[in-house]
């Protein structure tokens, strides 16, 4: 489970008959709507088949509880999407053939084997539809506090197309194209990449940036519950997530400490700092600056190319080739859901900020 305050989990598999999210802890009053929650789901659709898999769910749903008459009301909210374009006959190829870099493998040992090993079951991306749920009722609970996290793709393979890229181009343009690139000369270069990669039976990784904007100083519960440590555990939820680095990230180890550290600056009666390299945390605390982090997703692994694995029964080595349906490039659909996530975790120390500003306002009162 997700947070301390604002809680989330998720359940559900691939190709059961459903997924969903329990969130505890949402304050009520929220005001929720079907057609917002659609919205926000719609973003993680991707209708191109040449740059997505042919699975296309229209991820219909049920709010079962927690919101009433528009608005949340106090008790956990339960919302379940269903699972309905499911083809698992070629998942019985390689129930005993692990799949190279999926968790096949070590999920089978885990559970014995009583694993709903169908679309990958609890490892699936089908389950980010959930997060992506949950992470529509965090963004309402952060608008009144003008907190806004936006995400975009900074690179795909080697082709870096997100760097310096202005906030006004990533709030009008990521959800504007199927790559989710927020530079319009970038989509073309992009999209050709990944029909290329997919032409050629294989799949390519990429480079998710987000950023969460206007965030106030002082979120964060160091030493063990730390902004950016709470923020990198959500983050590796996401099926396919093998890295996250904020600010320079490890760029900053080739710099001295004159170069690296961001002198503070006051500007219209705010104290901010020249630069951000440390992306807007320090101490594990939000430092008031644009809060900026870069996650890696590895190529899919599910390629149509022959690969060499094991039989589990026999215990020896032979060789697999891939049927089903596929994303080339994971990065693309992953952009809304960095997005949720970090919102959740947002949420849940916004929350817990709020009821220590409280507590001490009422001491000094």
């Amino acid at each position: 489970m997700l947070g301390k305050l604002f809680k989330v989990e998720f359940y559900g598999e691939s190709h059961g008959d459903g997924v969903g999210t329990l969130i505890y802890g949402c304050p009520p009053g929220i005001k929720i709507s079907e057609e917002y929650i659609a919205s926000e789901l719609a973003k993680r659709r991707v209708k191109d088949p040449k740059i997505s898999t042919q699975r296309f769910e229209e991820d219909r749903f049920e709010i079962l509880s927690g919101v009433f008459n528009g608005y949340t009301s106090g008790a956990p909210i339960n919302i379940f999407i269903y699972n309905r374009d499911v083809d698992s006959r070629h998942y019985r190829e390689f129930r005993y053939k692990p799949r190279p870099s999926h968790a096949d493998y070590t999920a089978y040992i885990k559970y014995h084997g009583y694993n709903d090993y169908r679309g990958g079951g609890i490892f699936s991306g089908r389950l980010t539809a959930a997060m992506v749920a949950a992470g529509a009722v965090a963004k309402k609970l952060l608008k009144p506090y003008g907190i806004e996290v936006l995400a975009h793709i900074y690179s795909v393979g080697k082709l870096v197309v997100g760097e310096d890229i202005d906030i006004k181009l990533i709030r009008e343009n990521v959800y504007r194209n199927p790559v989710r690139c927020a530079d319009p000369e970038a989509i073309d270069k992009v999209y050709k990449l990944i029909t290329d990669v997919r032409r050629e039976g294989d799949s390519i990784g990429g480079v998710v940036e987000c950023l969460a904007l206007n965030t106030p100083v002082g979120l964060g519960e160091p030493p063990i519950d730390t902004l950016d440590g709470d923020i990198a555990k959500a983050i590796f939820t996401i099926p396919g997530v093998k890295g996250i680095e904020f600010g320079l990230g490890f760029k900053i180890t080739m710099l001295r400490g004159s170069e690296a550290n961001d002198p503070f600056i006051v500007r219209d009666g705010k104290i901010l700092t020249e630069k951000n390299n440390s992306g807007g945390i320090n101490g594990g605390i939000s430092s008031g600056m644009p809060i900026r982090f870069r996650v890696a997703f590895k190529p899919t692994p599910s390629i149509y190319r022959e690969q060499k694995t094991v039989d589990l029964k026999t215990l020896e080595e032979t060789k697999l080739k891939i049927r089903g349906r596929f994303d080339p490039c994971i990065a693309i659909r992953a952009v809304p859901v960095v997005e949720s996530i970090t919102s959740i975790v947002l949420a849940d120390h916004l929350l817990r900020w709020l009821s220590w500003e409280k507590y001490i306002g009422d001491i000094d009162g």
